[in-house]
């Protein structure tokens, strides 16, 4: 989506946004629907009924404001509560109503999925609200839902239902509804495998406040070809992570060495989704391309480079199997099958702290393994070529991933050593 979504149309946005939630595996071809209110009072919203999966621009319902209805279908059946919220909450633009999976068994256990389970989600998320059950569609829906929003919550769990979330537009809506799904996610495999633990409010604020040290500009940059070549791969990267799952709108860094220990990275501040070559930040000579800001993982990404000539990629993400492992101190065995090993050796964890600025750790930095885990943050990758780096991420969630769902069958049956060594020699030496 462009970064000017007020040059969108509400329909173009719309579709786009219940098009990525439908491949995502986050609503079903009947459940849940979107809205936007624009500037008139007039709310678009998506038709009941229609199939989620092929929506096109020309299904969007537009309520105007009088309560006359334009369009081909019937407007969805939970539009009574979209409208209830705008009319409680005016700087709400934007609602998000689905039945993702994760977040469903929060609301089918009556619990809410508490956000300190990773440096950014409290922020993103804000606090989140809890509406009791009501028949769907119903005008006491929406009242409860209302009644929520009012409080000034922007996302609700809502009893034996799902969620919904506002948003100051669509991109702000949507983004809080990834991070918190993604949350319920990491929550509920990490207590497949162990018992999650929580950042104090002091821990997420101190990630926050962290002085990331604000590069110079460059007086100018070139952009030769071989730079431009590497900006559209980060942006490929990214755009193919985002939809499977591997990296969430808010979350995730990707950079290229490009000369000696120059380098390109994705900025901070712009949805992963709608990244364009332009948002790339080049790093030359300790120097920032002026105007953008990078990663504030960006001195990461520097020292490791600095430090590790045979790595040319890194990418630094959250993924909901691997971050189960991290924010329950279980230790990810890899000798899971061959591949996994050869590829990944041992996935080591640091403390959260270690990825601060101040303390620059040499855990992180010297010796860089291929995967490595930061608990209750991240994980961060390397490798020589992006898309080998990118490989080694799948490896490492599928690895992460047949380990949690294996949990439940009986105990884990690693490959043994002297297979290990099998593998050394013929793939390693």
């Amino acid at each position: 989506m462009s970064k000017n979504i007020k040059l969108i149309h509400p329909r173009n946005q719309i579709t786009e946004i219940i098009d990525r939630i439908y491949k995502r595996g986050m609503t079903t071809t009947s459940g849940g629907n979107i809205s936007i209110i624009d500037e008139q009072g007039d709310i678009w919203v998506t038709p009941s009924a229609i199939d989620k999966g092929s929506l096109r621009p020309s299904d969007i319902i537009c309520v105007k404001k009088d309560g006359t209805i334009i369009g081909k279908h019937k407007p969805s059946s939970e539009f009574p509560f979209h409208k209830a919220i705008y009319e409680a909450r005016p700087d709400i633009k934007s609602v998000i109503h689905a039945h993702p999976p994760a977040l469903v068994s929060f609301s089918i256990v009556r619990q809410i999925p508490n956000t300190n389970i990773i440096s950014q989600a409290k922020h993103i998320c804000g606090p989140i609200g809890y509406a009791k059950y009501r028949l769907p569609g119903s005008e006491d829906l929406g009242e409860v839902i209302a009644d929520e929003f009012n409080k000034g919550y922007k996302a609700v769990i809502m009893e034996n239902h799902g969620v919904v979330l506002g948003g100051s537009n669509l991109t702000d809506a949507f983004e809080r509804f990834e991070a918190l799904e993604f949350c319920a996610k990491t929550i509920l495999y990490g207590s497949q495998i162990g018992t999650p633990n929580y950042l104090t409010d002091e821990q997420i604020d101190e990630f926050e406040a962290q002085a990331t040290g604000v590069l110079p500009e460059m007086e100018s940059t070139s952009y030769p070809a071989d730079e431009v070549e590497k900006r559209l791969e980060i942006c490929k990267i990214v755009q193919r992570s985002c939809q499977q799952g591997l990296m969430i709108s808010s979350y995730g860094t990707v950079s290229m060495r490009w000369k000696d220990n120059d380098f390109l990275i994705t900025p901070t501040g712009v949805n992963r989704w709608d990244l364009e070559i332009d948002d790339i930040v080049q790093i030359k000579d300790g120097k920032r391309e002026a105007g953008k800001k990078p990663s504030r993982a960006s001195w990461i990404h520097q020292e490791i480079y600095n430090r590790n000539p045979n790595v040319n990629s890194i990418i630094m993400t959250q993924s909901p199997y691997l971050m189960a492992f991290g924010v329950t101190n279980s230790y990810l065995n890899v000798r899971t099958i061959p591949e996994s090993w050869i590829f990944l050796q041992d996935i080591n964890a640091v403390k959260y702290g270690n990825h601060f600025r101040k303390n620059c750790s040499s855990e992180i930095v010297d010796n860089c393994d291929t995967a490595l885990i930061i608990e209750n943050d991240s994980v961060i990758i390397t490798g020589d070529k992006l898309l080998q780096t990118f490989d080694y991420l799948e490896v490492a969630e599928f690895s992460a991933k047949s380990i949690v769902l294996g949990n439940s069958l009986g105990e884990l049956v690693p490959i043994n050593d002297e297979q290990v060594e099998d593998l050394r020699k013929k793939f390693l030496s």
